[in-house]
């Protein structure tokens, strides 16, 4: 079996705030936006990757998605993680952009892992390897 594509299901409280940060602070673009009544189906991806890797904004509305998202928040625990080239410049620009940073970028054996808070309710790792283990 191959498997060609994934979506990762970002469960969030406000779609349009969503897709303006992750839009914004990560360079996602809109794959599908398809207005539902009071929500949207809303897909992104990032450019020159295409559908292979999808995110989808789905509303949090539901009372264990809600429960879950709270205790992840509580105990510090990202939801997904973003790979970058450099964590800790990553961690710079998006400080500098207003985003709330969780955790300072940390050196961690092969990588340097950071957290963020994506301001629609959920903590966000941003990762990258160590220059030791990528070259």
């Amino acid at each position: 079996m191959s498997v060609l594509s994934t979506t990762t299901t970002l469960f969030v409280d406000d779609q349009q705030r969503a897709l303006e940060f992750y839009t914004t602070h990560f360079d996602y673009v809109v794959h599908q936006h398809v207005p539902m009544g009071d929500v949207a189906w809303i897909t992104l991806v990032m450019p020159g990757v295409g559908p292979g890797f999808t995110l989808s904004l789905e509303p949090s509305d539901h009372e264990h998605v809600r429960a879950l998202r709270a205790s992840l928040v509580e105990e510090g625990i990202p939801f997904f993680s973003i790979g970058v080239a450099d964590a800790t410049a990553e961690v710079e620009r998006l400080r500098g952009e207003g985003v709330t940073i969780v955790q300072e970028a940390t050196e961690l054996g092969p990588v340097v892992v950071a957290v963020i808070d994506d301001g629609v309710g959920n903590l966000v790792q941003v990762a990258s390897m160590t220059e030791q283990s990528a070259g």
